[in-house]
């Protein structure tokens, strides 16, 4: 049986948020909203989902003379997102199957 398709992770942006974590130990909140090119509201928002479900952990530090937000994702997170990776590989190959 092919590994299934996790809802938590599905939505496009927390499917790319994943894919930015994982392969770093962590990553500081303002790159993350950088490289999504979205608002620090939708990115908390998607955030928040990945850390209700324990697939992402914040920590604060200050750096610079200012508090940061640092991201990971984890192990829990790590092993989801790469399961739902091979979900998405196996739908894919058989795409274009004759039924």
């Amino acid at each position: 049986m092919p590994p299934a398709l996790d809802p938590v992770i599905h939505p496009i942006q927390r499917l790319r948020i994943c894919a930015l974590l994982d392969p770093v130990t962590e990553e500081e909140f303002a790159a993350l909203r950088d490289l999504l090119e979205t608002s620090d509201s939708a990115l908390s928002k998607q955030l928040s989902a990945l850390t209700e479900a324990g697939y992402a952990s914040q920590r604060r530090a200050a750096r610079g003379g200012r508090s940061r937000v640092w991201v990971q994702l984890t192990p829990t997170g790590r092993r989801a997102f790469r399961n739902h990776v091979a979900a998405l590989t196996a739908l894919a190959s058989h795409a274009g199957d004759p039924d």
